[in-house]
């Protein structure tokens, strides 16, 4: 009897040794899953009232060093956009199909000051859609005369995440089906010291925008349903 019980504690220890060592050692992309990811395609270039602006792109922050961006990152598009008023919005989006704890996205608030801005507010919020609010943050950063406020959010898996506790919940909730979950950080900018001006333009953007998607897509980027 005595041998047959430890017997079975061996047996439930190996089985709970199994068990998480799929939790915290997921094998399983949830990115090979479907169609693969090509944001080029996924986001128009022309939409709305709003078609892209080659010359501007330059303009666009991406403050990760070459080396760190093909780490973190399988793609990232950066693009600017301007409409019949004049206005300039630029867009970046970073994605990756690994979102491990080693993997995982880089934030406006550590990646601008590294680049030598400072970041002077920073303000959790909601973004209103037709579709749903989408949870982000606004930050406004400044360089030198460049004042840039920026609207941004990120998701793991299809699910919009908020901070380290959010982003760990995620991981721990795919993990526990041995998978791993992809992520992206989805960032809208523009370059004017009008903060409250920029921040609404920058929502009309971004509404306008996952109205031109399909519903896969949108529900990828911005984890919204159809």
């Amino acid at each position: 009897m005595i041998f047959m019980r430890k017997n079975i504690l061996l047996m439930a220890l190996m089985i709970g040794a199994s068990l998480l060592a799929i939790l915290f050692h997921p094998t399983h992309r949830i990115a090979d899953d479907g169609p693969a990811v090509n944001l080029e395609t996924m986001i128009p270039k022309k939409f709305s009232e709003w078609s892209e602006h080659p010359q501007q792109t330059a303009q666009i922050i991406n403050p990760q060093q070459k080396e760190t961006l093909e780490r973190i990152y399988t793609q990232t598009l950066s693009r600017s956009y301007v409409n019949a008023n004049g206005e300039i919005i630029m867009l970046t989006i970073a994605y990756g199909a690994d979102q491990s704890d080693a993997k995982q996205l880089h934030y406006p608030e550590v990646c601008y000051p590294a680049q030598g801005f400072q970041v002077i507010s920073t303000q959790i919020g909601s973004l209103k859609t037709d579709l749903g609010d989408i949870k982000v943050k606004r930050l406004v950063t400044v360089l030198g005369a460049r004042i840039e406020p920026l609207t941004y959010w990120a998701t793991v898996g299809n699910t919009v995440v908020m901070g380290g506790k959010e982003t760990k919940v995620e991981q721990l909730r795919y993990g526990f089906r041995g998978k791993v979950p992809d992520g992206l950080l989805f960032r809208v900018s523009s370059i004017n010291s009008d903060n409250v001006g920029s921040f609404a333009l920058q929502e009309r953007f971004v509404q306008e925008l996952l109205h031109s998607l399909s519903p896969e897509v949108r529900k990828r980027i911005a984890g919204l349903g159809a």
